[in-house]
């Protein structure tokens, strides 16, 4: 009997450790890109410090325009001044109307992605390009009512999908599980076409449906309230 227990204890210690084993090689495999509005507006110098030191490899940052969606954030002088405070990558989500007469402006203050939405603009093409041009990664959004098919023409043109799983706008809301298919949709469509675009979510996750998310196959995992508030166990 003693025999079978240290045996039965031995298979539960091998089984644990590739449990973890696995979760660490899918987790590096992943990019947290903490959302800068829920950051201390007060403190951002050391709410920069602490994204990097708790597995930021991205720098999110809500610009809203109080149209496309209902409240105002921060603009270009914002980015600019921070921009020297940390060398992680800033992918500028813009929430506006009309994105295409902003870019340059954003590109300027340090942005190194510039995420659009699709419901906002109309010459989704030469916008793509024009970004490219200027030597960035180009992004392109939805929310939650718009449908992955709306983008088929366009996924060739991207280097990231941003699936909102809240409809934008406010922090701390609760994630829309039906916007988690997809992603799994995009992740289809990006290998069954060769194509190379990053997928990444953004709204509501917290630890408590982060291994929800990730599961849906996501590349990139935003994450504003509950990460500022130590509620996103990242790293395990």
């Amino acid at each position: 009997m003693e025999c079978n227990g240290t045996k039965a204890a031995l298979i539960f210690k091998i089984v644990f450790i590739k449990i973890v084993c696995y979760y660490s090689w899918v987790m590096e495999k992943r990019i947290l890109a903490p959302s800068l509005l829920s950051a201390d507006f007060a403190n951002l110098r050391d709410e920069l410090i602490f994204c990097k030191d708790n597995g930021a490899g991205f720098i999110h940052i809500d610009v809203m325009d109080g149209h496309f969606v209902p409240q105002i954030s921060y603009g270009q002088p914002v980015i600019k001044s921070i921009r020297q405070l940390t060398d992680l990558p800033f992918d500028v989500h813009l929430m506006v109307e009309r994105p295409e007469e902003m870019v340059d402006s954003f590109i300027s203050s340090g942005a190194d992605w510039i995420t659009f939405h699709y419901e906002s603009a109309v010459h989704i093409d030469r916008l793509c390009n024009h970004i490219h041009n200027a030597g960035k990664k180009c992004g392109i959004s939805i929310v939650p009512s718009t449908p992955v098919s709306c983008l088929e023409q366009i996924l060739p043109l991207v280097d990231l999908v941003l699936v909102m799983t809240v409809n934008p706008g406010f922090g701390g809301q609760k994630l829309i599980p039906y916007c988690l298919e997809k992603v799994r949709c995009l992740q289809k469509i990006k290998k069954e076409k060769n194509l190379d675009y990053l997928v990444s979510v953004d709204g509501g996750v917290c630890g408590e449906n982060l291994s929800d998310v990730l599961d849906s196959g996501c590349d990139i995992v935003v994450s504003g309230s509950a990460f500022f508030n130590g509620k996103l166990n990242w790293r395990g």
